[in-house]
């Protein structure tokens, strides 16, 4: 299992040998450092938490002098072997190479307060036959019975700021001087979103 801390930079695009357009996402990942391994005997569960991000002396608070750093995540799973980690261990875009397909967490754009239209594709009401100043309304919210509206309606409300993950992303760059991948499609989030990546 390959995992490693990131931050969405900008997307861009570059080109194969055939002259292809191929559009990246370009992400900072790393340098992260193990912080803290979890055992079956300790804490009841296997996972590894790593550091990403180091935070300078004077904006360290005091429950951060353990763990300097601005992001902190635990990554587990059943192919995990802890036995391979070290707490202190550096972990950086090395671990993947060219080629490689993986899975990308991170929180989408927050839209704001959205209506139905927006939010989920509704078409709204006529533009004529009697339909005054409500051409955007999402119309009956439910049926007689069982007097109240049934949980899970689509409805206005607060659209995006969730988590997001896209799966099968192809590494189309690594590079070692600047920890930079460049990650074919789109990502979610905005400029300096953090991201999770799992290989």
């Amino acid at each position: 299992m390959k995992f490693i801390l990131g931050k969405k930079i900008e997307m861009s695009q570059i080109f194969d040998e055939k002259g292809n357009v191929i559009p990246v996402t370009l992400i900072e990942a790393g340098p992260c450092f193990i912080t803290d391994i979890m055992t079956k005997e300790r804490d009841k569960y296997e996972s590894v938490q790593i550091g990403f991000d180091r935070l300078k002396e004077k904006k360290l608070k005091k429950t951060q002098k353990d763990k300097p750093f601005r992001f902190l995540k635990e990554f587990k799973n059943k192919e995990l072997e802890i036995n391979n980690y070290k707490s202190g261990q550096k972990i950086d875009v090395s671990v993947f190479k060219e080629g490689d397909k993986v899975k990308i967490s991170g929180i989408s754009k927050g839209k704001g307060f959205a209506g139905g239209v927006k939010r989920w594709g509704f078409h709204g009401r006529p533009a004529t036959h009697g339909t005054k100043h409500e051409e955007r309304t999402i119309g009956s919210t439910g049926s007689r019975f069982p007097q109240r509206v049934i949980k899970g309606r689509k409805m206005p409300g607060r659209m995006g700021s969730e988590r997001i993950t896209v799966k099968n992303l192809k590494i189309v760059k690594v590079d070692l001087e600047n920890n930079l991948l460049a990650v074919k499609g789109a990502l979610p989030g905005r400029r300096g979103t953090l991201l999770e990546i799992r290989g």
